[in-house]
């Protein structure tokens, strides 16, 4: 059996009852055969961000998977369709959006995956919900530096 790693997975939609997509998806992804959910974060709603649609529902799961990266992420994409996702363009509103941020301490770089996600330090929408389950990756200079693009936390 393959050793156990840290992953953490960004859960964000905009289409539909966004809100219980992503409360769903944060169930579902713990019951992925090889995958135990350790914290989700809080949900938080923002504007779509270089997007477009109605305002996104996002959160961030934290899990120990003993799959590999494209394992994940074949896991990943197989809920994303089973949600109705479609791809008609580019950033284009989604029922169900999940993107792996972190796979342990990996550096993934292929045609299908890049790991650290490139953009994630950018994004509002990711960096509050990751500091919900991982408050010692992000720092308070990562925060400031989004403090620009707006997000509300639901409760």
């Amino acid at each position: 059996m393959r050793q156990s790693v840290t992953a953490c997975v960004a859960v964000g939609a905009n289409l539909g009852d966004a809100r219980q997509t992503v409360l769903q998806s944060l169930n579902d992804i713990g019951r992925i055969a090889g995958c135990t959910v350790m914290a989700t974060s809080r949900l938080y709603r923002t504007a779509p961000w270089q997007a477009q649609g109605p305002d996104f529902v996002n959160a961030v799961v934290r899990i120990e998977t003993n799959l590999t990266a494209p394992e994940l992420l074949q896991a990943l994409q197989a809920m994303e369709l089973a949600a109705g996702r479609e791809r008609p363009y580019l950033n284009a509103p989604r029922t169900l959006d999940l993107d792996i941020l972190l796979y342990g301490d990996s550096r993934i770089d292929s045609p299908a995956l890049t790991v650290p996600h490139p953009r994630m330090m950018a994004r509002a929408f990711v960096l509050y919900p990751l500091a919900d389950v991982l408050p010692d990756f992000v720092q308070r200079e990562d925060l400031l530096r989004v403090q620009d693009q707006a997000v509300d936390r639901l409760d």
